[in-house]
């Protein structure tokens, strides 16, 4: 007897080895590195989210496509007629901050901005217009600039904020550095507003938006990032989880939706700056400052994962500035609108991309380096001619600037189709006027920002 109970302790011993062992090797491939995730054994945080994590791992490649919409061109129109309208009252004077950017002529006019700062939900535009974020909650004021227990964050700390089951608009007493023990899991509808306080997220974890839809980043300084995981992490007030290991990205979207990332300054963090992956759709990413980075930003999860035909992202009135190398974006199946943004910097191409994505490329000014090998700005990433000639890559109004040029392909070669865009995007020769609050901005109350 003495001897099967010792037989059972091993036995035992040797099954909660091989357990932990399966769950600290449990990965998901992202263009060969790691996705960070819950662990199989553990549950979703909520029934949402466990929706659509059902929905991600079924074989219904419709089952997010509620969250795309059926014309992207009509989309692709509403950006155009706001950014023209706006520029329109700019010329006839209408206001004297105007800047021709519909996002900032929005609410950057208003000196009472601290006091009205929900509208800024109203003011999106593109595929990730209708982010709402916490609109429709409460004011959460981060006074903690500690994360010293992932599983049990302290209340006024921004982990305790951001897990909330409610909805909430997240702002901060004062200025702070967040260095994060491990990575930042977003809860659905949140905002995190970093206005009139100086807020670097920086060091340690960064944000991870998975699995949740409405959210809204605006205002932050994210930098030097680290992979974080091999921990606990807590996600929901009901739910905590072991999370393996994550890749270091600034913002990592994964499998969610209605998501509106405006007015960062982001640079140097050891994977991508902005990624979306794994279904993700309904997105904007607007006004921000891109440095210091080689990897820029990645859209979509693998040349054979087609559930991200239906990702649709709006990159607009972006700087993409100094110290940066390739991805601005790196795109995969889906439709993307790459709008009024200012490349003033970058070593290998601008914009890449693999498995027929949908480039559509409208007023951007592009800068190419001195490199005599590094002009093009466009990229088809390991593929033939042969193969993607047929993809519809186009450029309309585009200013090409020290030798830079666009290769297009597809509907985008078609003179008939320039013609029909005419009417496309506002000039490039405002990009630089549309840019120029590009970044983390310096509001103060009381001031327009």
């Amino acid at each position: 007897m003495a001897m099967d109970s010792k037989k059972l302790a091993v036995s035992l011993f040797s099954a909660m080895l091989f357990l932990f062992f399966v769950g600290a090797m449990a990965r998901v491939e992202k263009s060969q590195t790691a996705i960070p995730r819950f662990s199989e054994a553990e549950n979703l945080q909520s029934s949402p989210n466990s929706t659509m994590a059902e929905k991600l791992g079924g074989n219904d490649e419709d089952a997010l496509n509620e969250h795309a919409v059926a014309d992207p061109e009509e989309v692709v129109r509403m950006v155009e007629m706001a950014t023209q309208n706006s520029t329109e009252r700019r010329k006839l004077g209408y206001f004297s901050c105007g800047t021709g950017n519909p996002i900032d002529d929005c609410w950057r006019c208003d000196a009472n901005w601290h006091k009205n700062r929900k509208r800024l939900a109203d003011c999106g535009i593109g595929f990730g217009r209708n982010a709402i974020g916490g609109r429709d909650g409460r004011f959460y004021v981060v006074t903690d600039p500690n994360d010293d227990n992932p599983v049990n964050p302290r209340p006024g700390t921004l982990r305790h904020a951001v897990i909330q089951d409610k909805p909430l608009w997240i702002v901060f007493k004062r200025d702070m550095v967040i260095k994060l023990k491990q990575e930042l899991i977003m809860n659905s509808f949140k905002t995190i507003d970093g206005r009139g306080a100086n807020v670097h997220i920086a060091g340690g974890g960064c944000i991870t938006i998975q699995y949740v839809t409405n959210v809204i980043i605006h205002g932050l300084h994210i930098h030097d990032c680290k992979p974080t995981g091999n921990a606990m992490v807590r996600s929901s007030p009901s739910h905590y989880g072991w999370r393996t290991m994550a890749d270091g990205d600034a913002i990592s979207i994964f499998g969610s939706s209605h998501v509106w990332v405006d007015h960062n300054s982001l640079s140097n963090c050891a994977d991508g700056l902005v990624d979306a992956v794994m279904g993700s759709t309904a997105i904007t990413i607007s006004n921000n400052y891109f440095t210091h980075h080689n990897e820029v930003m990645l859209l979509g999860h693998s040349d054979s994962y087609t559930r991200d035909k239906q990702m649709q992202v709006t990159i607009a009135f972006n700087h993409f500035g100094e110290g940066l190398i390739q991805r601005m974006p790196r795109c995969r199946h889906g439709y993307f609108h790459v709008v009024n943004n200012d490349y003033t910097h970058w070593e290998m191409y601008a914009i890449g991309g693999s498995a027929s994505p949908t480039i559509n490329s409208q007023g951007n000014r592009y800068l190419a380096p001195s490199n005599p090998f590094a002009k093009e700005v466009t990229k088809r990433v390991d593929t033939n001619q042969g193969q993607w000639k047929g993809w519809n890559w186009r450029s309309a109004g585009d200013l090409m600037l020290n030798g830079a040029y666009f290769t297009p392909s597809g509907a985008g070669a078609s003179a008939s189709y320039a013609r029909a865009s005419s009417l496309g995007a506002k000039s490039s020769s405002m990009v630089g006027t549309i840019t120029s609050g590009s970044g983390v901005l310096g509001c103060r109350r009381g001031h327009q920002c």
